[in-house]
């Protein structure tokens, strides 16, 4: 049984679609979802899903606290679902190679601290660029350019707008997202 954890900083509709379509699949269970944000609409989804969730402060990220935590609850795989803040190092070392997160445009374009969300698609649609897409690697200790996984392509028409690449990319990521961690818990 890989025991797997969820990272979210925000709204967590990709921390809610992992936990739907990994449910029930032999071998994964999710047994609680983490966030750096007490007021993160992910609490409510982790609520409604009937997983529980914690929130932690970011002293309690970086002291070991949250790492401790982790360990003690026999935690297998760690999952970054729109998770804002940088992993510390003792925590990598802890999980090498089962960090892992999922970036909202092809890395390494539009990658590094400060791009997330939509300011992504808004740089995308600003640079002219004519495809966007999710890039799903693990994590390392500096932001977006850990070991590439899986990478997922769409196209972006004339006229669209970050709003209609943010679309385009949430499809990618909810159809993609859960199949690579299935994958990758099963190794």
């Amino acid at each position: 049984m890989s025991r797997v954890v969820i990272f979210s900083s925000g709204a967590g509709t990709n921390a809610e679609n992992i936990i739907r379509s990994l449910r029930g699949v032999r071998g994964i269970v999710f047994p609680f979802v983490l966030s750096n944000r007490g007021d993160s609409l992910v609490h409510e989804r982790a609520r409604r899903l009937g997983v529980p969730s914690y929130s932690f402060s970011r002293a309690q990220f970086e002291d070991g606290t949250v790492l401790s935590f982790l360990l003690g609850s026999g935690i297998d795989f760690i999952v970054l679902a729109g998770f804002l803040l940088k992993i510390p190092v003792g925590l990598l070392q802890a999980y090498p190679d089962r960090i892992i997160n999922i970036h909202p445009s092809l890395l390494p374009k539009f990658g590094g601290l400060g791009m997330y969300g939509m300011r992504v698609h808004e740089a995308v649609v600003m640079s002219g660029e004519r495809e966007s897409g999710i890039t799903i690697h693990y994590v390392n200790e500096r932001y977006d350019e850990g070991r590439i996984i899986f990478s997922a392509k769409c196209d972006i028409l004339p006229g669209d707008t970050a709003e209609d690449v943010s679309r385009k990319v949430h499809a990618l990521e909810y159809a993609h997202y859960p199949k690579v961690i299935e994958r990758l818990v099963g190794l």
